[in-house]
């Protein structure tokens, strides 16, 4: 309770309501606050003195009106709950009253701000109102990462599914989850393979091991991706590792690599032979290949001990042999992918194993021969399986359907008791209550009362929020026992200190700011980095020049016309040569370091309970050696990630100035102040604008001047801001993307745009509050707009957690839990703690009769 009431701050409506003869104990509905006595006594000279000149009176600047309705009844003004939204959102962001008029003073605007919640939206604080949830069925992410805690399988729901659409920036809304007949067939299919993937049909099999890449040394093993060892054709290499045999038996060693080739043809060679106990079992030619994976098997008897297994590659040629770039297409390159052996056996009969995954789903010690103990058997695996994968207790009759299932098919021609549970399993899988989160409440004894979810329903919503997967044995086992809200705080604690927490980073923070698109955003790095010398157009004129003389050469060829077509080669060749040997790139290894910079920052301040200020405002990030080059920090090498100190001078530092959120917010060829501007506004302020309207011209079409002089991207936005119905907007989003225009598309610094010097980054904000740079803006953003950005922030992770819009009845929770990071200096664990304990993610709107 004490929550509850803590949520809404009543000083300055007690004056209203006393100034109005109110009665404290009335229900919200019921408020004479509500009353047009109280509004033209309390709230209409408030309005008067700072709004009226352009929103009454026959005005209606930006389509907003306080105008009574034409027969003079304010009760459809005052009902007006989308005005009042807006009224509240625009007078706390001191957005309204505009910078150059008189501004509320504190009184006022607390007075205005507490009459909207109580009166208009009928907010009550003693009967929070959670919200209307949709029931939303598990995306693609959570889908996954359930089959992986529930089956033990890694199912690619990107592959096998169609992508989840978004709503409010996430794809874990439950309004925009439909369920198309398309989905609801590749569920049934997803069902049948994942059993047939998982459920071990046999009681035994052969035992296998894999001696991974990471298990062989040698000359050679650099150049390593995560899963293989890249072994170019010209170079030498000679890796070895110890198998280690425990058993005697005959064994079967699989040689798991393949040979791949770049696009523009390496006639480069090398020879690969295979070694066992030093004696060579395979030799074989390595040339260019698209991709073939190599076909190599051996057995072996074996006495217990340790064998050495040896790759050796040889060159056929040397180094300096290595083709040159081609231009345009880069190194040409011939490699050896080595991931490593497949070790099987001993193969002999009674050496046979348990199936991995066996013990998930059958007793360690195997199938009962007695029906009446078989038919025992498959109940109990069906109901711990289904309470499993249904995230509840699950009724007698459906367990008697299930078990009735499975025993049909094991007594089917063919069947067996595993092939049964296989079969019943399916079912469980594409059941609604496996697919969807449904959730239940405890009963409760005041009708007009918001019941409280039940433990199984809280243990969900609490591990598909912090993990996006299904609840583990212990969150289960505190909700049988009616006992996971008294130990929510320690709960809290251990579910973030697990790895799985991981995913609440990759999936809100990736949406969040984007981070997921900075491997797939397209960006041509030539044409950026040819707009910042000066020389795009005549990049661009080569370009065109190269296409024209690609289809002349197509023609040519079609003609059999040889003459011209040597004099178009040889023009080609001189083409060619314009745009260098060096490949310009902004490669998927960097893209990846800028992805991994913002989750792992956000990872750690989560976990170490740091403060959400360090997100936008900080000394140190995680940087790794291609990265650091990339943002010109020094003394920083090799390729992983770790959290490091910035120079003092360092313009980076916080989530604005990452790569990731400078490249997602940049256009393919060039920068975007204004999309930079939106994306502080709206992820980090709070304070997104509306929509531009229809027939606007683009931005692009300002970028020449009346001579056909190409512009700068300040002048060009000049240029587009002149147009009234663009000025609004833009010039709230301008200043803020104007100041990371020292940042180019790639994330680089720079100090020219199109050969010209850039201007001073200084700008206003549409508040009034002036700013020299990006770091005087994100020091803005965490002292005197801190409340905006708390607000943002504590919205959109209430919106990802409960997996619907915000709604009017957040605003009490959003408001209480803003309250608590400016007592704690915005510590990680105040905004978790605090979606969690909140209404809407413990309760349940009620039903309406």
């Amino acid at each position: 309770m004490i929550f509850f009431l803590r949520l809404f701050s009543p000083r300055p409506l007690l004056s209203l309501l006393l100034l109005s003869g109110a009665s404290l104990t009335a229900p919200a509905a019921e408020s004479p606050a509500l009353s047009p006595d109280a509004y033209e006594k309390v709230i209409k000279p408030i309005l008067t003195e700072h709004c009226f000149d352009c929103h009454a009176d026959g005005a209606a600047k930006g389509n907003v009106t306080f105008d009574p309705a034409p027969d003079g009844s304010l009760s459809p003004l005052l009902a007006n709950t989308e005005l009042w939204l807006h009224v509240l959102k625009n007078v706390r962001g001191d957005l309204m009253p505009p910078a150059k008029k008189p501004r509320l003073t504190p009184d006022e605007q607390q007075t205005l701000v507490s009459w909207i919640k109580s009166a208009p939206l009928r907010l009550d604080p003693q009967n929070p109102d959670p919200g209307r949830v949709t029931l939303r069925r598990l995306n693609r992410v959570e889908y996954r990462n359930t089959i992986r805690d529930l089956m033990g399988l890694d199912f690619r729901t990107d592959e096998e599914f169609p992508a989840d659409d978004t709503g409010y920036g996430f794809d874990n809304i439950g309004d925009v989850l439909t369920t198309s007949p398309l989905l609801l067939e590749k569920y049934m299919q997803a069902a049948e393979a994942i059993t047939a993937r998982a459920v071990p049909l046999n009681d035994f099999v052969i035992p296998t091991r894999r001696i991974g890449r990471d298990q062989f040394h040698g000359e050679g093993e650099n150049r390593q991706n995560r899963n293989e060892i890249i072994l170019p054709v010209y170079n030498d290499a000679n890796l070895t590792a110890s198998l280690n045999i425990n058993k005697e038996g005959t064994y079967r060693l699989i040689m798991d690599a393949s040979v791949v080739g770049s696009f523009p043809y390496d006639p480069g060679k090398a020879t690969a032979v295979w070694s066992v106990e030093e004696k060579p079992l395979w030799q074989q030619e390595i040339k260019w290949q698209a991709e073939k994976k190599i076909d190599l098997s051996t057995e072996h008897r074996w006495t217990p001990g340790t064998y050495p297994i040896r790759l050796v590659v040889t060159p056929s040629q040397p180094a300096s042999a290595r083709p040159k770039e081609v231009p345009g297409e880069g190194q040409p390159w011939v490699d050896l992918r080595f991931r490593g052996a497949i070790l099987e056996g001993p193969l002999e009969p009674e050496n046979a194993t348990r199936p991995e995954n066996y013990c998930r789903f059958f007793p360690a010690g195997g199938i009962p021969a007695d029906p009446a103990a078989r038919h025992t058997l498959t109940t109990e695996i069906l109901r711990r399986f289904t309470t499993l994968a249904f995230r509840r207790p699950v009724d007698e009759a459906t367990i008697a359907r299930l078990t009735q299932l499975a025993e049909e098919t094991a007594h089917a021609p063919e069947g067996s008791f595993q092939k049964g549970i296989a079969r019943a399993l399916t079912a469980v899988l594409a059941s609604p209550r496996f697919l969807f989160r449904m959730e239940s409440t405890l009963p409760i004894e005041d009708p007009a009362a918001h019941p409280m979810l039940d433990e199984f329903a809280l243990a969900s919503r609490l591990s598909y929020f912090l993990w996006s997967t299904m609840p583990d044995a212990e969150l289960t086992s505190l909700a049988e026992a009616g006992k996971l809200r008294e130990n929510l705080p320690a709960q809290i604690k251990r579910l973030l200190a697990d790895s799985r927490s991981n995913e609440l980073v990759k999936n809100f923070a990736g949406q969040w700011l984007q981070t997921r698109d900075v491997e797939s955003v397209s960006i041509d790095a030539r044409l950026v980095q040819a707009r910042d010398a000066g020389s795009e157009k005549d990049l661009k004129d080569r370009f065109e020049k190269r296409r024209a003389l690609n289809q002349a050469i197509d023609e040519a060829e079609k003609n059999h016309d040889d003459a011209k077509l040597a004099e178009l080669k040889a023009e080609m060749t001189a083409l060619r040569s314009l745009f260098g040997t060096r490949r310009i790139e902004f490669s998927g290894d960097l893209r990846s370091a800028m992805r991994r910079e913002a989750e792992m920052l956000f990872s750690y301040l989560l976990k170490n309970d740091k403060s959400v200020l360090d997100l936008i405002s900080n000394n140190q990030t995680f940087l790794n050696g291609p990265l650091a080059r990339h943002y010109d920090i020094p003394n920083i090498d090799g390729d992983e990630m770790r959290l490091v100190d910035l120079p003092p001078d360092s313009p980076r530092g916080g989530i604005l100035t990452m790569g990731t959120v400078l490249a997602v917010t940049s256009n393919p060829t060039r920068t975007s102040p204004v999309k930079r501007g939106l994306f502080i506004l709206d992820n980090i302020l709070g304070t997104p604008p509306p929509p531009a309207p229809p027939n606007v011209p683009s931005l692009d079409a300002s970028e020449k001047s009346a001579d056909g002089r190409e512009l700068p991207m300040r002048e060009a936005l000049e240029l587009h801001r002149n147009q009234p119905l663009c000025a609004s907007c833009h010039n709230r989003m301008d200043p803020l993307g104007f100041a990371l225009e020292n940042f180019n598309a790639m994330g680089l610094w720079r100090d020219k745009e199109r050969g010209q010097a850039l201007p001073s980054p200084a700008g206003t904000l549409v508040t009034g509050e002036p700013f020299a740079d990006v770091r005087a803006l994100k020091q803005l953003i965490v002292t005197s707009r801190r409340a905006d950005y708390y607000r943002c922030l504590t919205e959109k992770l209430l919106t990802y957690a409960l997996g619907r819009g915000p709604q009017a009845c957040d605003i009490q929770t959003i408001d209480a839990i803003v309250d608590d990071l400016e007592k704690t200096n915005g510590r990680f664990s105040t905004l978790i703690t605090g979606i969690i304990q909140s209404p809407p993610f413990q309760k349940r709107q009620r039903s309406t009769p």
